[in-house]
């Protein structure tokens, strides 16, 4: 084989290979809506959740419309469950180009009620589940040199609410997390950057559960997943020299 001949399937292997996007806590609503857009962008999405059988119509609905979806049963929070989920997809599935980290962990509980065991668990869903998935891709992407790791923040990155101690703490250390990641992936041309969700989502929990707060919806007063995952491939497709490290997304009701 000569030279031209390599440089040509050299080529043509970097423009064909499996590109995935990982998303970590796909829900039904923003994390299902980050992985349909990936799907959309030609990408395999990769999602996880601690039952796989709940992700079974996100995936019929990508692979309804000739994207490439699959699921996976993983604690976020066990090591060795992170890495034999990035294992195999790395070497079964392609080459992880994105991580979304979407988990929640929203639970409100006043301080002199809250128990140490949930308040250690709120902060190994928030923050300690990213560290342990952040480091295993970010090991594959340095070796690649380039990538992007998006955090799911929330209000309770930037203030602590009365009832939300432990909920701020882990979301707190969370935005930290990406702080230094950011710095120290960066020259290898890997994109972290932080979301915060500032306000409610559309989803069924707060339909039900705040129709009040639902009514808003009708005036755009609370965020449709769709839009945030639109911001999501938006930051993940941005050029080196004008990289979001953190955004917020907020309806333009929400008070600040």
């Amino acid at each position: 084989m000569n030279d031209q001949q390599s440089e040509i399937n050299h080529s043509e292997e970097k423009s064909t290979y499996n590109k995935v996007a990982l998303i970590i806590g796909a829900g039904d609503a923003t994390g299902s809506e980050i992985a349909k857009r990936f799907a959309r962008g030609g990408y395999t999405a990769c999602m996880t959740r601690r039952n796989a059988d709940k992700l079974a119509p996100v995936i019929r609905e990508i692979e309804a419309h000739g994207g490439k979806a699959y699921g996976f049963a993983s604690d976020a929070r066990k090591e060795d469950q992170v890495i034999q989920l990035i294992d195999t997809i790395e070497r079964d599935i392609g080459q992880i180009e994105v991580l979304v980290f979407n988990i929640g962990a929203n639970v409100p509980c006043s301080i002199l009620e809250e128990t140490a065991r949930k308040y250690f668990k709120i902060w190994e869903m928030a923050c300690f589940s990213a560290f342990l998935n952040g480091r295993e891709v970010a090991k594959h992407m340095v070796a690649r040199q380039r990538g992007t790791i998006i955090f799911t923040g929330a209000t309770a990155s930037i203030r602590g609410s009365a009832y939300f101690s432990a909920f701020a703490g882990a979301k707190h250390a969370l935005r930290a997390l990406a702080q230094s990641m950011a710095k120290e992936l960066g020259p290898h041309h890997i994109h972290v950057a932080h979301i915060i969700i500032d306000g409610a989502i559309d989803t069924d929990f707060i339909k039900d559960t705040f129709p009040h707060l639902y009514e808003k919806k009708q005036h755009d007063g609370i965020l449709n997943p769709q839009h945030i995952a639109d911001n999501y491939w938006h930051i993940a497709h941005q050029p080196r020299d004008a990289w979001t490290h953190e955004l917020d997304l907020r309806p333009w009701s929400e008070q600040w």
